[in-house]
């Protein structure tokens, strides 16, 4: 049986290591590393001294960054976002965080997530509740579409982008005419913890990435939000989608989905 609160300790002791090198540190180069996709000097560090510290202190845990890859295990996996949010990063938009996730097999079951020029830290493991800088957080209760705020991940770049950004803008406009307002960030981290802490009632990624999704994931199901992939299935690290999202809005939301492939068939 697993023992969470030790390895919830070593995630925040690793962010913070992380958190430190982001504040601390100028961009440096940035390096196109496909369409319209960059990385920084600061995030090949931080992947790298976190990928150093955690190798040190679980070496039994598998271990995937964004950036350099890894290796997963059978059993637990750290996943790193070193920085979730560069192009925000890169034009010194303060949108941006460290997203540390722990996996079992596919599933996320702890997470991290710091926002270091917001100065918030997001935590959450099985049986600890989700926390915004140590305070319990839970998500809000709406049952109306039209009373949400919904966060959409960003559009598609690189091979295939113009396609797969035609059913992205289709339920972005099933949004636009449904709901509150729709938002934007630039990062899934701040997508998922802005969930979890009630700012916002669901966050909708037509793509699921692990080291985007898996330490918001294991926050935003702690705070109370249901995780699941487009289909309304089981979310995993496997699916194809990620909608997080305050559970009495999950059939409405799915709906708009569903409407959107219908649409498109």
């Amino acid at each position: 049986m697993t023992t969470w609160d030790p390895l919830l300790e070593v995630a925040r002791e690793a962010v913070d290591l992380a958190a430190a090198i982001v504040l601390e540190r100028r961009t440096g180069r940035v390096q196109a590393k496909g369409d319209r996709d960059y990385v920084t000097e600061v995030d090949l560090t931080v992947e790298r001294t976190v990928r150093g510290f955690l190798g040190q202190r679980t070496p039994h845990i598998g271990f995937l960054g964004e950036e350099e890859g890894g290796r997963s295990a059978k059993g637990l996996t750290w996943i790193l976002d070193p920085v979730d949010g560069t192009s925000n990063l890169a034009r010194e938009i303060p949108l941006c965080g460290i997203s540390l996730g722990l996996a079992d097999g596919d599933d996320p079951v702890l997470g991290v997530i710091d926002l270091p020029f917001l100065r918030e830290r997001y935590a959450a493991a099985p049986g600890t509740k989700a926390t915004l800088n140590g305070k319990k957080i839970e998500t809000r209760r709406p049952t109306d579409l039209a009373d949400a705020v919904v966060a959409i991940g960003d559009y598609a770049v690189g091979p295939g982008a113009a396609e797969r950004n035609r059913t992205r803008v289709a339920f972005t406009e099933l949004l636009a005419a449904t709901v509150e307002r729709v938002r934007m960030f630039g990062t899934a981290a701040i997508d998922l913890a802005w969930l979890a802490a009630g700012r916002t009632d669901a966050a909708v990624t037509m793509s699921n990435k692990p080291w985007d999704m898996a330490a918001g994931v294991a926050i935003a199901r702690e705070a109370g939000a249901l995780v699941v992939d487009a289909d309304g299935s089981h979310y995993t690290l496997r699916s194809t989608a990620t909608v997080a999202v305050a559970p009495a809005l999950a059939p409405a939301i799915l709906d708009l989905l569903r409407r959107v492939d219908t649409e498109r068939s």
